[in-house]
């Protein structure tokens, strides 16, 4: 059975920072395409950063310089380093597992208020 699960979500005031992180069971990890994903109330679901099973990462326009994503295939875990974060990254984020098949985890919500 294929499981995603994400963890480190929380409530952070602006310029805060958080570390999420998504471990995979039941898939060989390392030929993954990894990737991030948020969605906020009454939006659509977006790519925040991906990275491929070479490592090769690309992010959206508006986390570049902020956010980094990383993967350690030893653990099955890929990593989302958010720093200075902003109110509009408030949102539920998703890990996605892509290969032959594609696998999403559960969410972790992501609040940045004061």
């Amino acid at each position: 059975q294929v499981q995603l699960v994400e963890s480190g979500g929380g409530l952070v005031q602006p310029g805060g920072s958080l570390r999420l992180s998504c471990t995979a069971s039941g898939i060989m990890f390392s030929i993954y395409f990894m990737g991030w994903y948020r969605q906020a109330p009454g939006k659509q679901r977006e790519v925040v950063a991906s990275i491929t099973s070479g490592g090769v990462t690309n992010y959206r326009d508006s986390v570049k310089g902020r956010f980094t994503i990383s993967r350690d295939n030893a653990e099955n875990t890929v990593y989302l380093q958010m720093n200075s974060l902003k109110p509009e990254d408030t949102a539920v984020y998703y890990c996605r597992a892509r290969s032959a098949a594609d696998y999403w985890g559960q969410g972790t919500q992501v609040t940045v208020s004061s």
